[in-house]
């Protein structure tokens, strides 16, 4: 392994973030079969800080803000033979350089991270609600 280096704001490809989702437990949560829709995904988040080992993506922080009241870490995710070095703490850490001083990091996280959060500082919320896109607003 080289070392690794961290990117904020560097453009990744469809491809790139469908290998690495690929390679985490994040893709089964993810559209990997529709290609358009992961591109749309990798282009379309307003903050993005990246991991490489050389040229290959090994970790994604990305995310939806205003960078003054609220963030929306969207994905994290870090290639499973690049977990357990502290990449997800460091994509976390970046994210929070972006942000304004009194901006909150807001995540959904997936059922197999959902121990990972608690330990870095992050409190669980209960009050998080999801309406899913094939369900119509009632009333």
């Amino acid at each position: 392994m080289t070392s690794l280096r961290y990117a904020v704001q560097e453009a990744i490809s469809g491809d790139q973030f469908l290998e690495l989702l690929s390679n985490t437990s994040l893709g089964p949560r993810r559209p990997l079969h529709d290609k358009a829709c992961i591109e749309a995904m990798a282009a379309n988040g307003n903050l993005l800080v990246t991991a490489w080992d050389g040229e290959q993506l090994v970790g994604v922080a990305r995310s939806m803000t205003d960078f003054v009241f609220a963030c929306y870490l969207s994905d994290l995710a870090v290639h499973e033979a690049y977990q357990k070095r502290g990449i997800g703490r460091e994509l976390i850490h970046l994210t929070q350089q972006q942000l304004g001083p009194h901006c909150k990091l807001i995540l959904l996280a997936a059922p197999a991270a959902s121990e990972y959060y608690g330990p870095l500082g992050f409190d669980k919320n209960d009050r998080c609600w999801l309406l899913e896109r094939h369900v119509s607003v009632k009333g």
